[in-house]
Order: C-alpha cells, then structure tokens, then sequence
C-alpha cells in the first residue's frame, strides 16, 4: 500500500515536534550523562569497598530511565518561569530556542568531562588486561589494588589447582587430578616459572576457598584451574588462567578431542599459560608431555595417583603400572611411578626395606635410561644413593642434574635440601628448603625437614616454630624428630608426650627409652630397648645404637653401628652429625665410622655440590 501525502506530512510534522520540544536533546545529553556518572562510578565505588556489581546497577537504572526522560522531555517544556506541562505553553511565550542552546551546552560540557576521566584514567592508571571474552575497565582503586597485589607476588607465580572431575563416573577421579599434575610438572620445568607444589596446590581441592585466599596462602600472582570430562574415548577439558590481584581471567578455552589428543591438549595449555603471563624462555624451548598410548597412559594415572595411599592401594597400584608397561614398556614415566610405589611399599611395610630401595632403584635407573630428562627420576636415584647405597658422590650426581633440569621443581629442590643436611651443610641445607618452602608452602614435610637442621645446629626456637607448624600442616602429633629435638632442649616430658602418638611401632619404641631414660625411669627405658632389640633388631641397629649412645655406653652402641652400616639397615642421612652421638665423638672408632658411612671429613671435601 502506497503512504499517501497526509502520511508523509504526519511524519515530518511528529519529528518537528520531537525536536521543538528537544526531545532528541535531551536523549544525548541523558546519553552524555550517564556515561560521565558510569566512568566516575566505576573510579569511585572501589574506594568505598562497593562491590563489581554496583557500578552495574548504575548502568541499569540508566537504562531503565531512559524512556521516561524521553517522555518527560515530551510532555514538559522548559521555560522562563520553569518547567510547564506542554498544552499550558503559550506558543509565543515558549523559548524553547534558549533550552535548546543550554542543553548543547550541557551536553558539550558533561562529553569534555567524561573524556578527561577517561583520558586520566588511561594515561596515569594504565588498562587492565580483559579476561577471555571482553575487557576489564576498572576504576582507578581497583587498578591499584591489582597492582599492590600482583607486585606482592613473583609476576611468574602460579599454582595449578586440580582440575575438577566433571565426568559421570565418579571413578574418573583420577583421570582429572593426574591431568592437572602433569600440567604442573610440565609447567615447573620452566626455570623462569615458581609453580607452587602439588601438596600446596592440591590441598584446596574441595574446599570453597577464594581466589584471594588462595593467593595469599601460596603467594602465587597467578592461578590456572579447570574441569575434566571424560567419556569413554572422549575428552573436554576446560581451563582458565587468573590473575589473583584483580581476580581477573587472562585467558580461558575449551578442548573437545579424543583420549589420543590429551597431550596436545595439555601443551597447548602450556602454551598458553607461558603466552599470557609473557615468560621469555632463556636458551630452552617449551618442554612437551611425554606421550605413550592413551590405555597405557590412562593405567599410569591410575598407578600414579595410588602412590600414596594404603598398603592396599599400592598393591593395586603397582598392577596398573605393571599393565601399563605391558602395552608401552618404553615410557619413562611409568618406570618412575613404579619404582616409587617400591620405595612407599618398604616404608609402609609391604616389603622389606632392602627389596623395595633395590627394586625402587632398578626401576629409576630404566626410567632414566628411556629419558634422561626427568629430573624427579634424578632425584630419586639421588635419594636412593644418598639413603641406602651410602654413596654421597653418585648422590650429588644426580641432585646436580636434577637442578639444573628443573630448579623449581618441589621435589628437586627439596630432596638437595635433605642432601646437603646429611653432609653437614647446614646453611646450604637451611638455603635450599626456604626454596623449597616457597615452592611448596603448605607442605607438612619441608616444615619437618628444615626443623630438623634447625634443632642440629641448637636453634631450638625456631625449630620449635617449625615443628609446630609441620603438625598443623600434617594435622597430626607424633614426629619422632621433634621428640629428640624436645630431648635435646632438656624438656623429657614433652619428648614422652609426643613419642605416645608416633605411629611407627620401631621409631615409637626408639624415642620412648630416650625419654624414660632422661626421666630417669630406667626399668621402663630398658623393658622398651630390649623389646626393640628382641623383635627390631634387623631394621632399627641404628635407633638402638642412638639410645646406647645417649645413655654413654660406647662399646654397645659401635657395636649396633657396625650391623646397621653392614647390613644397609636404615640410617638417616644426617647421623654423624646427629647430636644424640655427640658422646662417640672422641673415640677414635667414630672416624672409621663416619669413612664407612661415606661421610669423613676429607670424603665430603671432595664433593662438588
């Protein structure tokens, strides 16, 4: 249908009105207006602790009034003697001419100011970079709170939370925790990146922590999370990288592939992570996942995640790696794990000591065979050199590689640490585990570790502060350590205190005949050596040469010294510098002891560590 004239002559004369009433004046400058008072709002608000979502609510109730005020504009009109319905204007008394010249005006001034704070803004605060999506405007407060935060930090701190499970089967687990590990390993092996330990990062799993608490407990600048779904072969992984200071998302992207993809999966993450926080890799590419055939890799995640469970669970845990290496016998990886379910075996009594530290090693020395770049595996042998074969120069060896590979790998940096207190290094030992305490701050066994030397060189305070804090991290008492150190600062009772929750049946009986002894209960002291004796005696020579030592018979404790060398028993790594044998020190035996023990004077001048 054809618009007659009468149509067109009713449009042009409606838009003639909407502008003599400068309806469309007042449309801009409410625009001009909401803008400005939108800018301040968000400069504003973050002074006064108004959360994100009020600067929102400005822009909605904006958006709400903006018709109204169009109506208004319509229905009122601006005059000399004020605001007038429009029907009681008279037409020669309307000066809608002058309100038209204000409101431009108005509108000129409120659109110079809005850009001044913008400007300003830019110029003096700098932009935030935006999460994945869009960008991230905040206001001059905010901005500084995201710098003040962020500089409290290492800007390349990050700690990879584990990944949520967002599978049907419950069973999977594993499947997304072993995800999000091999992500934080890969990620630690970049020396220009502090990644926080998976005791550390992994101890918020299922909590409804902040970001800002997590941050804080870490010290971590930045923090990557996600969600794992897994579906037969299928495979969704989520993730997220943030930057804690602003709380803001730097970067974020799905993946939808099959189970053969996953570890490209997990080095584009990589990837991305060292992209976004702008790591510049000094003389080494990014370092990739190992790969092997998605079954056998699916049966090492199991394997793996099993380490550190029940005597049970490392049984199984050992059949999945066997199944593993029975379709890929040639990934590193999975040599690893196996030697280190070996070693828990021993230590939680599935085998004997000697078995599970000659199979943990055969295993390791396979891994590093197929891959001399593992670092962890470096270390391992260097623990197993240190421990049990007694051979400190092979030892640091391996700790020396293993630096150099991953210098910020918590498990590298805190077995060098444990590596420098048995050779007396003391200071060296105390540097490496504030490293390691770094890395891995809500680790219980670092806190342990540095008290430990702490005690050694008569620090008691501060070993004592250690040590408590080991318990609150552990969420437990009975560390036979402490009760020595508690010995050594003169203090039986307390020793006795803690010796009664150690769960370790051998090392609870070694340090409850300390404590009687200095309580000066000595039947009670000798009924818990001769036991110790009568059914320990081809596993604890060493705790009962302690206790002879300490009480100053020094044939009998020579005596369980030699068996303990002899026999590999196990002997902590620190021995000859262990206090509790300060009374052997001038017997001429303890220098032949200390030669077979691998740690004389003139042996560990020798090593270069």
């Amino acid at each position: 249908m054809k618009r007659t004239m009468r149509d067109v002559s009713n449009k042009k004369s409606l838009i003639g009105e909407l502008r003599r009433r400068n309806v469309f004046r007042v449309a801009i400058a409410y625009l001009a207006v909401a803008w400005l008072l939108t800018e301040v709002a968000s400069t504003v608000f973050p002074l006064f602790g108004v959360p994100e979502w009020g600067v929102r609510f400005i822009v909605i109730l904006f958006v709400l009034g903006f018709l109204p005020a169009l109506v208004f504009s319509w229905v009122y009109e601006l005059t000399p003697e004020g605001l007038k319905r429009e029907k009681d204007v008279v037409r020669d008394e309307s000066v809608t001419h002058v309100t038209a010249k204000r409101l431009d005006a108005i509108t000129i001034g409120v659109v110079v100011l809005a850009l001044l704070v913008v400007v300003a803004d830019r110029l003096y605060l700098g932009p935030t970079e935006g999460g994945h999506g869009g960008n991230s405007q905040p206001g001059p407060v905010q901005q500084e709170e995201t710098l003040t935060a962020s500089s409290a930090y290492p800007s390349g701190s990050i700690a990879v939370l584990p990944f949520v499970n967002m599978s049907e089967d419950p069973s999977n687990e594993f499947f997304a925790d072993g995800i999000s590990e091999e992500l934080l390993n890969l990620l630690a092996t970049i020396p220009e990146l502090r990644v926080t330990a998976r005791t550390s990062s992994f101890s918020f799993k299922g909590k409804d922590a902040t970001i800002a608490e997590i941050a804080r407990q870490l010290g971590v600048a930045h923090i990557l999370e996600g969600s794992v779904r897994k579906d037969g072969q299928r495979v969704r992984v989520t993730a997220q990288l943030i930057e804690t200071g602003a709380e803001t998302h730097l970067w974020s992207a799905t993946y939808d592939r099959t189970l053969d993809n996953i570890f490209a999966i997990q080095d584009e993450i990589a990837s991305q992570v060292v992209g976004s926080l702008k790591v510049t890799l000094l003389g080494k590419p990014l370092p990739r996942v190992r790969e092997t055939d998605p079954e056998a890799y699916v049966l090492y995640l199991q394997c793996n995640n099993l380490r550190a469970g029940s005597l049970e669970e490392l049984r199984r845990g050992e059949q999945y790696c066997r199944q593993s290496l029975e379709i890929d016998p040639d990934y590193a990886p999975t040599w690893e794990a196996l030697g280190n379910m070996y070693t828990n075996l021993a230590v939680n009594g599935g085998i004997s000591y000697e078995e599970g530290a000659a199979q943990g090693k055969l295993c390791k020395q396979r891994a590093l065979e197929l891959d001399p770049g593992l670092a962890s595996v470096h270390a391992g042998l260097g623990f197993v050199a240190m421990i049990h074969d007694r051979d400190l120069p092979t030892a640091a060896r391996h700790y020396r590689a293993a630096l150099e590979i991953a210098p910020g790998d918590y498990r590298v940096v805190g077995g060098a640490s444990v590596f420098a207190e048995t050779m007396g290094r003391f200071e060296q030992a105390i540097e490496l585990a504030e490293r390691a305490l770094a890395i891995n701050p809500l680790g219980a066994a670092v806190y342990g570790n540095i008290a430990i030397v702490h005690c050694y060189v008569g620090q008691f305070e501060r070993a004592n502060e250690r040590f408590k804090k080991h318990a609150e991290l552990a969420g437990r008492e009975g560390n036979p350590w402490r009760a020595i150190c508690w010995l050594q600062q003169g203090e039986p009772d307390r020793a006795l205190a803690e010796a009664k929750h150690i769960k370790s049946v051998t090392r609870r009986m070694w340090v409850l005949a300390l404590a009687y002894y200095d309580l000066g209960r000595m039947e009670e002291s000798d009924q818990v050596l001769n036991a110790l004796i009568e059914g320990y005696a081809n596993e604890a020579a060493a705790f009962i040469a302690e206790n002879y030592a300490w009480r100053g018979d020094i044939d009998p404790a020579f005596e369980w010294l030699d068996r303990a060398i002899a026999e590999k028993q196990y002997m902590w790594g620190s021995l000859v510098f262990d206090p509790a044998f300060s009374k052997l020190h001038s017997d001429p035996r303890w220098q032949d002891i200390r030669a077979r023990d691998g740690r004389s004077e003139e042996q560990l001048q020798k090593i270069d560590f």
